[in-house]
């Protein structure tokens, strides 16, 4: 299985990882000079926290061996792909209880900010194959996918 690893002593905060996602999952599909960084629809599955002492924390979903969001999901929105373990989801069975929201350890998901009916987390940019969009923008290498046993 693959999964998202993370040095956070490599990140520079320069966010690049922020906007490829946020691009790569844009509606209108357009190329990243022309992303609209305020349009709501735009919104980023990843954040880069800034630590008291200048340092940069960022955040991605973990698609955890044992997950707590899944886990705790009532309308089986989401669920653990056996052969990819990936974390899935499954906007249409979503009921917007956010009982995953709560319930994420890392505090990953969240509720979209434009309708607030739907959870936004990372989806591995399964529409566009091949690696993460926010791993190949990493100049630092601080984001990268790894084999993992499950």
């Amino acid at each position: 299985m693959k999964k998202i690893m993370i040095d956070a002593d490599k990140c520079d905060g320069c966010l690049n990882c922020t906007l490829a996602c946020m691009n790569a999952h844009r509606a209108d599909g357009g190329d990243i000079c022309s992303l609209r960084l305020t349009d709501l629809q735009n919104e980023s599955r990843n954040v880069i926290h800034i630590l008291p002492d200048g340092s940069y924390r960022p955040v991605f979903c973990r698609h955890c061996a044992e997950p707590e969001c899944v886990n705790s999901c009532m309308s089986g929105a989401l669920h653990k792909n056996p052969e990819t373990g990936i974390v899935e989801y499954d906007e249409k069975k979503c009921a917007a209880c956010y009982m995953c929201v709560m319930n994420c350890p890392f505090g990953v998901l969240k509720p979209d900010d434009q309708s607030r009916t739907k959870v936004i987390k990372c989806d591995f940019c399964k529409e566009l194959g091949g690696e993460p969009s926010c791993v190949k923008a990493c100049p630092k290498q601080a984001i990268w996918v790894e084999e993992v046993q499950a």
